[in-house]
């Protein structure tokens, strides 16, 4: 009986796996999610109507009155709505990320390798870019996406 039972949990494991990784292969048009796997992620949606804008930036931390700096090289980035937004980001210095909590953008930004982000602007609005590690955003790392009609 104690066999019969591994044996079924061993083929419920399976199946759910199998059903797990079905769901995860549908791309819902209207999201945003992540396309590639590896150091270099790719975040992208397939309604994009616009021109791709392109992006590069540093993102590193210094000290500053004995204090950490950390910061992205670039403070704004504008496009338009429907562009499609591609911004190569390199780590010279610290651990860091980078987020835009409205458009589901969540990325780590491993240090010395490029990492690029892509995503569809498709909203109206000035939006906050940022890494989430611990006291970063509240010491100056972050910038603004503005997206215009």
């Amino acid at each position: 009986m104690n066999r019969k039972n591994v044996m079924l949990g061993v083929v419920m494991v399976s199946a759910l796996s199998v059903l797990a990784l079905a769901g995860c292969s549908k791309h819902d048009a209207n999201q945003t999610t992540p396309l590639s796997t590896g150091m270099n992620t790719t975040n992208f949606t397939t309604n994009a109507t616009g021109t791709i804008k392109e992006f590069a930036m540093q993102s590193y931390s210094n000290m500053v009155n004995g204090k950490p700096a950390p910061r992205y090289s670039l403070q704004e980035m504008t496009v338009k709505k429907w562009d499609i937004v591609k911004v190569k980001i390199t780590v010279t210095k610290g651990m860091h990320n980078f987020n835009i909590d409205e458009f589901n953008v969540h990325f780590a930004t491993p240090i010395n390798q490029e990492t690029v982000v892509e995503f569809v602007a498709d909203k109206v609005g000035k939006f906050i870019y940022y890494c989430s590690m611990p006291g970063h955003r509240a010491n100056g790392h972050w910038g603004t996406l503005t997206v215009t009609e």
